[in-house]
């Protein structure tokens, strides 16, 4: 099928001819043609084609996997992000799993101001994972206010992944007041990307949550999930899996 006369943008017209060919002609994991083949193929620039496979990406629909290419991606997971659960996170049934701890006194600018910090203010900071049928799903760094559980300095300093649970247990201890949640669509970092199995600049869902303790900002999680397998839920309904795009 020629584009030429296609009154849409052509990449878009044929992001919808590709995900009819995905349905019909190709098999969950089964890797795409070439770029070159492909564009011969409906009769278009590699950079149009290149677009098209972008937004196929971003909408779920293709994965590109290091040594491997672009492949079909299976459907969507569901994934719970429930703002009713009033917990801190570590508490029961919390599906992350706390990988290391430590403490600086530099964090990005937009976490700061969401802590209310002042510059060169110690911050702990936690990394976790979370994985569902055994495939990275998403990672989290969560910052939490030193002066919030003071005595978890010697432990995050002695040991990263004793430091990581001591955090977590320091702020069971605390009152949560409340909690609010921003979900965003970014780009992956160098170091999410690796941990998610993806490549650096892949389209990815950041939730951040800002966790308030007596009156103050005590925690914020910036948490990164694969846009491309992920699908994120909210409420108590059991989340299910959706066909991608």
């Amino acid at each position: 099928m020629k584009l030429e006369t296609a009154p849409e943008p052509k990449y878009w017209h044929l992001k919808t001819v590709l995900s009819d060919a995905l349905d019909t002609e190709f098999t969950v994991g089964e890797i795409l043609p070439n770029e070159r083949d492909l564009a011969a193929r409906f009769g278009v620039a590699r950079a149009t084609l290149r677009q098209a496979l972008e937004q196929l990406e971003l909408e779920g629909r293709l994965q590109r996997r290091r040594g491997v290419g672009t492949t079909v991606a299976p459907p969507r997971v569901g994934v719970a992000v429930d703002p009713t659960r009033h917990t801190w996170p570590g508490a029961a049934g919390d599906d992350w799993q706390a990988v290391a701890a430590s403490e600086t006194d530099t964090v990005p600018a937009a976490v700061a101001r969401l802590l209310e910090t002042a510059p060169g203010e110690a911050v702990h900071v936690v990394r976790r994972n979370r994985v569902s049928a055994g495939q990275p799903v998403a990672a989290e760094l969560l910052y939490v206010r030193s002066d919030a559980i003071p005595d978890c300095a010697e432990a995050v300093a002695a040991d990263p992944a004793a430091g990581a649970r001591a955090v977590l247990r320091a702020l069971q201890a605390l009152d949560l007041d409340g909690q609010d949640r921003t979900v965003e669509l970014g780009s992956a970092r160098a170091e999410d990307a690796k941990q998610l199995d993806r490549l650096p600049g892949s389209p990815v869902l950041v939730v951040t949550t800002r966790y308030v303790s007596q009156g103050r900002a005590t925690a914020v999680a910036v948490s990164t999930y694969r846009a491309d397998t992920c699908r994120l839920t909210f409420g108590e309904r059991e989340a299910e899996p959706l066909l991608a795009g």
